[in-house]
């Protein structure tokens, strides 16, 4: 079993920061990519950011210049460090990962959600 648990959501100012963190523990044999995507309310789930093994980042026009994924290989845990955060990154956050485990080849795994809201 491999699980993807999200943490560091939460409530701030609009211009505030936050650092969202999404650890993968279980059977992981290695990881290949690691994201974060968001939903909001009403709207479907997009892009937010995404990083290779190999540390190539991509990031969603939105917020380029405002928030930078990084991702401890010896920890198997990902962060979104956002700056510069506005009312419309409101969201429920999501991390994914394409992963091999001891079962499976290069799955894609989901977690739950954090929910982040920038309000004043």
């Amino acid at each position: 079993q491999v699980q993807l648990v999200e943490s560091g959501g939460g409530l701030v100012q609009p211009g505030g920061s936050l650092r969202l963190s999404c650890a993968a523990s279980g059977s992981v044999f290695s990881i290949n990519s690691m994201g974060w995507y968001r939903q909001a309310a009403g709207k479907e789930r997009e892009l937010v950011a995404t990083i290779t093994s190999g540390g190539s980042a991509n990031y969603a026009d939105s917020v380029k210049g405002r928030f930078t994924i990084s991702w401890d290989n010896a920890k198997n845990t990902v962060y979104l460090q956002m700056d510069s955060l506005k009312p419309e990154d409101t969201a429920v956050y999501y991390c994914n990962a394409h992963i091999t485990s001891t079962s499976y080849f290069n799955t894609l795994y989901w977690g739950k959600g954090t929910l982040v809201t920038v309000s004043s």
